[in-house]
């Protein structure tokens, strides 16, 4: 081989390493990137190349008819003319990212030039305009060359799972729709556009992505679809991915929910709603508990004894972003159904003789509003057994169990809670 082919295959296999490479690592096996997410029920719509005076607003409008979040990766060059559009974006709840300061692939330019003059100089725009500064990004067209994933590592780099190509005025609404329509699912991070500008795009294209958009986001609505920022769809995804071990833990342990359900005859308050299960049995505490309004149980006395769906719980632990918002969503679940239980606690006449509803959990803050007085376990080794039980079942049943139980560990108290049938004929009796 002579030295200019040498020279020539050295300089192929240069560009070869510093550009399809990283494409083949992001764009097929999504090495280093986001580019779906594993969330029930959401979407992340992102807009790239804005903000543009005409579309963007109109854009920011029609989010905010439909209540819903998006994240957009916006243009270093555009956002130092448009300061007011990236304030109203910012202040409207929406994410922004890093689309570069100019709209160039980064296979055209040197790896500290992209990160230097493209990412971290408009990231310090738009940061001089929010007080925020941006750390997700996508790269104009998608493309990263072979540095960027090491010298953009304190940024969350974000590609797609479904591209329409709104970017032709040719595609329409009609065909444009039918496309959202076909690849909006649920952890799908969708590209569109709110400007037309760029390289290779219609001026007008923007306005067919608006009026299907429209359309697109009613049907979202309707299908229980949420669209939400990018960030917000990451969260919640992050806390979907369980390690082998969790997700072995967890299937033993529903398996042991399933025959502890059958063993102890628990029966659902609400078929279509299974938070909550009910059995029949006698008050085995020494000390009797005094309720708010007089009534007192008793050993012996029969109670309506709560269990918590620990399958409902679990799933609703994958969709929260704190233990804060699990046990908000509890309550709120919980207060739907007290009409119900009591319903049945005055009507069924398996509960004839109960004397109220009782249980005990670690959720237990918020229970008051319902009407429910709290009491602390007697202590002693019921106490320290009960205490064990649930801490484990918080470890099993929330993503980040481990992690809470090492947060707040005074706040991780199991307690008692109860409720007289008088009390419920008296707040869910009309």
């Amino acid at each position: 081989m002579s030295m200019r082919e040498r020279l020539f295959f050295s300089i192929l296999l240069i560009v070869v390493a510093y550009t399809l490479v990283p494409w083949v690592a992001t764009r097929i096996f999504a090495i280093g990137v986001f580019r779906k997410g594993k969330a029930s029920r959401q979407v992340a719509l992102t807009f790239d190349d804005g903000p543009d005076p005409a579309y963007t607003p109109l854009l920011l409008d029609l989010l905010r008819k439909h209540e819903a979040k998006a994240t957009f990766f916006v243009l270093g060059s555009k956002a130092e003319r448009q300061a007011g559009l990236i304030e109203r974006i910012h202040s409207e709840g929406h994410q922004i990212g890093i689309h570069n300061y100019s709209h160039t692939s980064n296979w055209l330019q040197l790896p500290w030039n992209v990160r230097r003059k493209q990412a971290d100089r408009s990231a310090d725009i738009i940061a001089s305009i929010t007080g925020t500064k941006p750390n997700f990004y996508r790269p104009p067209w998608g493309i990263l060359n072979l540095f960027d994933l090491i010298t953009l590592k304190s940024y969350k780099v974000v590609l797609w799972s479904v591209m329409p190509k709104d970017w032709r005025s040719r595609i329409g609404k009609t065909k444009l729709k039918a496309r959202l329509m076909s690849g909006v699912r649920e952890g799908a991070v969708v590209l569109l556009h709110d400007s037309g500008e760029t390289f290779g795009a219609d001026r007008d294209a923007p306005s067919h992505m608006l009026n299907a958009l429209d359309e697109v986001l009613t049907s979202m609505t309707e299908r229980g679809l949420k669209p939400v920022r990018v960030d917000e769809l990451l969260e919640s995804s992050a806390e979907r991915r369980l390690g082998l071990f969790k997700r072995l833990l967890v299937n033993a342990w529903m398996t042991w929910e399933r025959c502890f359900v059958k063993l102890f005859r628990l029966k659902a308050v609400n078929i279509g709603d299974p938070l909550l299960k009910l059995r029949v049995r006698e008050y085995m505490g020494k000390q009797p508990i005094l309720l708010s309004d007089g009534e007192q149980i008793s050993k012996g006395d029969l109670v309506a004894e709560m269990h918590l769906d620990n399958y409902t719980l679990y799933k609703l632990g994958l969709d929260s972003r704190s233990t804060v918002q699990l046990a908000t969503q509890l309550i709120r679940r919980t207060r739907t159904l007290m009409p119900e239980i009591s319903k049945l606690l005055l009507t069924d006449p398996k509960y004839q003789h109960v004397k109220g509803l009782y249980g005990i959990t670690m959720i237990h803050r918020g229970t008051r509003q319902l009407g429910f007085t709290v009491f602390d376990l007697p202590k002693g080794l019921f106490a320290r057994a009960t205490k064990t039980y649930l801490r484990f079942l918080l470890y099993v049943v929330h993503p980040h169990g481990k992690k809470r139980l090492k947060e707040k560990t005074d706040l991780l108290e199991p307690k008692i809670v109860a409720i007289s049938k008088n009390e419920l004929k008296l707040r869910y009796i009309a």
